[in-house]
């Protein structure tokens, strides 16, 4: 009786060390995966940052990364937005800080500006 008790008890213990050793993996997978998937992204605005070393004159260079620090995902879309003028030859290299501020303002214009009345 106590031995039947014992191998159930002994079963028991080895399921669940089981269950925690399959956890303990899985959360190391998901763990490895979002590391590679932050460096995969640093390296993309690594990129990001170089080539606007090339298409920005400083003064530009200092609005976004003024703007950076207020709307990150903004400047990203920027960023790549410029890259890709740049690539395809649309846009003169540098763009100089008017340029920017008129790009900057297009991209604001294009949001829809929520108003509310009352009635």
């Amino acid at each position: 009786m106590v031995d039947t008790a014992d191998d159930e008890l002994e079963r028991l213990r080895a399921s669940r060390r089981s269950e925690i050793q399959q956890q303990l993996e899985s959360q190391a997978d998901a763990q490895a995966e979002a590391e590679i998937e932050a460096q995969t992204q640093n390296s993309k605005l690594s990129a990001l940052d170089d080539a606007m070393r090339s298409i920005l004159t400083p003064d530009a260079r200092s609005r976004l990364a003024t703007l950076s620090l207020v709307d990150a995902e903004t400047t990203t879309q920027v960023k790549t937005y410029l890259s890709q003028l740049a690539n395809t030859g649309r846009i003169s290299i540098p763009v100089e800080d008017d340029q920017l501020k008129r790009i900057l303002a297009g991209l604001k214009s294009e949001q829809r500006e929520t108003t509310i009345r009352r009635m």
